[in-house]
C-alpha cells in the first residue's frame, strides 16, 4: 500500500518586491536557481503581501484625510484616524470595535481586523506607509498562474495567502485570499465514512488548509520566504466548487456571530 506524502519547500532568493515587478518571472527564476522544476499538481502558495507590493497597493498615510466617521472610531479605538479612514474605504461595514481593535467586513466578503491593512514588512521608509490587500486576489492568482504557465509550460495551482484571526481562538493562521487552479472548498456531504455512515455536514476549506500549512514556512516576521511550493496534492480530488477564494466566505445571513 502506498503511503501518502506531502512536501512543502520554500523558494528562496526573491528580491524585495517593487511596484510593477513581474512575479511570475521572479518566482520562476528563483526556483530554477535552486534547481526546483515545477510539476503538474504542484501548488504555489504566495503571500498576498508581495502581490500587493507588485500591484502598487502601498499607501502613504500622510496623503489621507480622515472622515468624521474615521475620527469618531479613532477616538473609540485609540487608533490612527488616517489608517481607520483606509479601513472604512476597504470595508462594507464595521462589525465590532473596542480600544485597540477594529473588526470589519471587507469589501471582498470576509471579516478581518483592520481590513487586512498592514504595517509590517511594508518598507524601511517610516511608519507612515501601509499596505492594502490586493484589489482582486482571485484575479491576481489567475494572472500569476497564467504567467508561470507561459514561462514553464506547467499548469500548477496558485494560492494567495494572508493571515487571519478566528472567533474564540487565539493566534492568526494562514488562509487563502486568492485561488487559481485549486479546489477552494471541498464538499464531502453524501460521502460515506469508514463505517458506511453518510456524511451530512462535512465540508472542508481545502485552500485554507494548504495556506495554513505553507504559513509554517513563510512565517509572519523576518523570514523573507514569501513563496512555498506544495507537492503531493491531487488537485482534482473530490467534488468541489470552481476554485475561487470567494467561495469560502459565508454570506452575512449565515454569520452566526452577529
Amino acid at each position: 500500500m502506498t503511503s501518502p506524502a506531502l512536501t512543502l519547500q520554500s523558494i528562496p532568493g526573491l528580491p524585495l518586491i517593487q511596484p510593477g515587478d513581474d512575479l511570475a518571472q521572479l518566482i520562476t527564476t528563483a526556483a530554477r536557481t535552486v534547481d526546483i522544476h515545477f510539476q503538474p499538481d504542484d501548488v504555489l502558495v504566495v503571500t498576498s503581501k508581495i502581490v500587493s507590493k507588485a500591484e502598487g497597493r502601498r499607501v502613504d498615510l500622510r496623503t489621507i484625510t480622515p472622515s468624521a466617521r474615521a475620527l469618531e472610531l479613532a477616538e473609540l479605538t485609540a487608533k490612527d484616524p488616517r489608517e481607520i479612514e483606509l479601513v472604512l474605504r476597504e470595508s462594507v461595514e464595521v462589525s465590532r470595535y473596542r480600544k485597540g481593535a477594529l473588526l470589519v467586513r471587507h469589501r471582498l466578503g470576509f471579516i478581518s481586523a483592520n481590513a487586512g491593512i498592514d504595517h509590517s514588512n511594508v518598507g524601511a521608509d517610516g511608519e507612515d506607509w501601509v499596505l492594502l490587500l490586493p484589489e482582486n486576489p482571485d484575479g491576481s492568482a489567475h494572472a500569476l498562474r497564467a504567467g508561470i504557465k507561459a514561462l514553464t509550460g506547467i499548469e500548477l495551482g496558485v494560492i494567495l495567502s494572508d493571515t487571519h484571526g478566528r472567533p474564540q481562538r487565539r493566534g492568526n493562521v494562514g488562509v487563502a485570499l486568492g485561488v487559481a487552479g485549486v479546489t477552494a472548498w471541498l464538499d464531502l456531504r453524501g460521502s460515506a465514512d469508514l463505517f458506511g455512515r453518510t456524511l451530512q455536514h462535512t465540508d472542508i476549506g481545502y485552500a485554507d488548509e494548504i495556506a495554513a500549512a505553507a504559513d509554517l514556512l513563510s512565517g509572519q516576521a523576518a523570514e523573507g520566504l514569501p513563496v512555498t511550493l506544495v507537492r503531493g496534492l491531487t488537485l482534482a480530488a473530490g467534488r468541489s466548487t470552481a476554485g475561487r477564494a470567494a467561495d469560502l466566505y459565508r454570506k452575512p445571513g449565515e454569520d452566526l456571530y452577529r
